[in-house]
C-alpha cells in the first residue's frame, strides 16, 4: 500500500515539473538568431501573427522544442525500464549499446538504400527499431547465464563493449561516403536534434502514446523484477516472458527517439534516479516523474546549447554529456 502522503507528493512533483516545462518552452520560443517578442507569443500561437512570426514560431522553434521534449521522455522511461528489468542502476540506452545499434542501422539505411523523401521520416524509426533491437539481442546473450540468469554487470560490460564496436562499424561506414551524408551522420553521432518539422512528430509520437500507457501497466511487474529471481519467480511473474517484452518496450522507445535527435545518452541514466530520489523506487510513482525529468532535461539542454554559440550552437548530446558523465562516473564509484 503506498502511503497517501507519497501520492500526494509525487502529484506535487508531476505539476511542478511540467510548469517547469512550459516555463522552458516560453523562454525558448522567444530567444534565438530572429528573437521573437514575448507579447507577440499569444497573438502568433492564436493566428494573429505576421508571416515572419508565425515562420519562427510554427516553423522553426515550436517542432524542435516539442521532438526535444517527446525524444527526452522516451529516453528516461527506457532508461527506467533498463535499470528495472537488469536490476543495474548504470544501465541506459546510449550507455549499453542500444543507441549505436540503432546509429548503425540508421547510417546503413541513409548510406546505401534508395531514399523517399515522403517515406523517409516514417522509415527510420522502424529502421533504428530494428538496429537496436538486433543489438540488444546480442547484448542479452552474451550477458546471460545458464546457471544464474541475466548478469547486471556483465551486461553494462558488454554493452559498453558493443556500444564502442558500433561506434568503430560507424566511422568506417562514413569513411568512404558523400561529403553530404557525411556531414549527417556526423552531426547525428554527437547528439543534434535534426527531426525539426512536423512530420518527425507524427513519426515519433505514436510510439510514446502506445508505450508510455503499456509501461505505467506495467510497473507492478517492474517492482517485482526489481526483487530476487527466487522472490519473483515465488509471487508467479514468468522472468524470461516480462523481461523480454520490458525490453522490446525499451529498445522501441529508445530507438524512435534517437532516430530523430541523434546519439544522445546519459538521459536515460539521470532522469530516473533523480525520480527515485524524490519519491522512492516504486516504479507506478517514479517513472511519471522521471517521464517529465526527461523530457525538461534534454529541452533545457537543446535550447541552452542550440543559443550558447553562434552560429550552430552545440549539439544537445554533447551539453547532455556535460552533464551525465560526471554523474556517471558517481554512480559507478558509488555502486
Amino acid at each position: 500500500m503506498i502511503p497517501s502522503s507519497l501520492r500526494k507528493k509525487q502529484r506535487l512533483l508531476v505539476g511542478l515539473f511540467i510548469i517547469l516545462i512550459l516555463i522552458t518552452v516560453v523562454i525558448g520560443m522567444g530567444i534565438g538568431d530572429a528573437p521573437l517578442s514575448y507579447g507577440r507569443l499569444l497573438p502568433t500561437l492564436f493566428g494573429q501573427g505576421t508571416f515572419k512570426e508565425d515562420f519562427i514560431l510554427f516553423s522553426l522553434r515550436l517542432p524542435r522544442m516539442i521532438i526535444t521534449l517527446l525524444a527526452g521522455m522516451a529516453l528516461a522511461l527506457s532508461g527506467a525500464i533498463l535499470q528495472g528489468i537488469t536490476r543495474n542502476d548504470l544501465a541506459e540506452p546510449g550507455m549499453i549499446g542500444i543507441n549505436s545499434g540503432a546509429g548503425v542501422a540508421i547510417a546503413v539505411f541513409f548510406l546505401y538504400f534508395p531514399i523517399e523523401a515522403g517515406s523517409f521520416v516514417y522509415m527510420i524509426p522502424l529502421v533504428a527499431f530494428v538496429g537496436a533491437i538486433l543489438t540488444a539481442c546480442l547484448i542479452y546473450v552474451f550477458s546471460y547465464n545458464r546457471n544464474t540468469g541475466l548478469q547486471p554487470v556483465r551486461l553494462v560490460l558488454v554493452g559498453i563493449g558493443f556500444s564502442m564496436a558500433l561506434s568503430g562499424a560507424m566511422i568506417v561506414l562514413i569513411s568512404s561516403a558523400e561529403r553530404e551524408k557525411v556531414d549527417f551522420i556526423a552531426k547525428w553521432i554527437s547528439g543534434n536534434i535534426w527531426g525539426t518539422d512536423w512530420p518527425f512528430i507524427w513519426a515519433l509520437l505514436p510510439w510514446l502514446i502506445l508505450l508510455i500507457p503499456f509501461t505505467l501497466y506495467k510497473a507492478n511487474r517492474l517492482n517485482l523484477l526489481g526483487l530476487s529471481e527466487p522472490v519473483a519467480v515465488g509471487v508467479g511473474v514468468s522472468i524470461e516472458k516480462e523481461r523480454i517484452i520490458l525490453l522490446l518496450t525499451a529498445v522501441a522507445l529508445a530507438a524512435s527517439a534517437v532516430s530523430v535527435t541523434g546519439g544522445i545518452s546519459f538521459v536515460g541514466l539521470i532522469a530516473p534516479h533523480m525520480a527515485k530520489a524524490l519519491v522512492g523506487p516504486r516504479h507506478q510513482l517514479f517513472m511519471p516523474v522521471a517521464i517529465l525529468i526527461g523530457g525538461w532535461f534534454l529541452l533545457i539542454a537543446d535550447t541552452i546549447g542550440h543559443n550558447l554559440v553562434e552560429p550552430n550552437g552545440i549539439s544537445a548530446g554533447i551539453m547532455v554529456a556535460l552533464i551525465g558523465a560526471p554523474y556517471f562516473m558517481y554512480l559507478l564509484f558509488k555502486k
